[in-house]
């Protein structure tokens, strides 16, 4: 079944073009479990063999991606912590993916809306967060766009090459999954590594004015 979902995703994107990378990206940016890993790099094919442009391919993927988060965003704005912590589990969000977004939002502060951006899990559920610590829209949205375009420039980009050498992939979901994870697996790397190392320096300065 899901094999045949990841059909429909596939051509979703493919056939409604723009449209259909915004919409998908949005989903993606809230509980819907719908992979970016799976949308942006055959539409990154898809523009490569001209019918559509990469850069409107990538620049609808960030606009879904902010557009979602926004949606979830709000939504926690609204209806506070007390009613997600008991209803979130009815949305996919039980309390400790919340309380474990929660966590990433205080450690990283603003940055840390940036860094979701580009790993996995934690980028479906910064928006709640945010929303529930009153973090200024604004700021909240520029910087979901930002971090959510340049991962679906990587993610457009990687599968205009690689789809490329393998036209196969696209008609093996599961064996393109494991090629996006195997060739991306360096990059997640380097986000945490440098998430990890400017939380240090964020501690260590905090210690020292401490001790002044």
């Amino acid at each position: 079944m899901l094999h045949e979902l990841i059909k429909i995703w596939f051509e979703w994107s493919r056939d409604m073009g723009y449209t259909g990378v915004f919409l998908m990206m949005a989903l993606e940016s809230t509980i819907v479990p719908v992979p970016s890993e799976i949308i942006m790099p055959p539409a990154g094919y898809w523009a490569e063999q001209g019918q559509m442009s990469l850069w409107g391919v990538i620049l609808a993927g960030g606009l879904g991606s902010t557009f979602g988060s926004s949606l979830c965003y709000w939504f926690s704005y609204t209806v506070g912590r007390a009613v997600l912590m008991r209803y979130g589990k009815w949305l996919l969000l039980p309390p400790e993916r919340l309380e474990m977004a929660e966590r990433w939002l205080a450690e990283f502060a603003l940055g840390g809306i940036f860094l979701s951006r580009l790993l996995p899990v934690v980028r479906h559920l910064i928006g709640f967060p945010a929303g529930l610590i009153r973090v200024p829209f604004a700021k909240f949205a520029l910087i979901t766009f930002v971090g959510s375009t340049m991962w679906c420039g990587i993610l457009a980009v990687f599968g205009a090459r690689t789809i490329g050498q393998q036209p196969g992939l696209l008609d093996d979901p599961q064996a393109l999954t494991q090629a996006v994870k195997h060739n991306l697996l360096w990059f997640v790397l380097l986000v945490v590594g440098l998430g990890a190392g400017w939380f240090f320096v964020r501690w260590f300065g905090q210690r020292n004015k401490v001790a002044q």
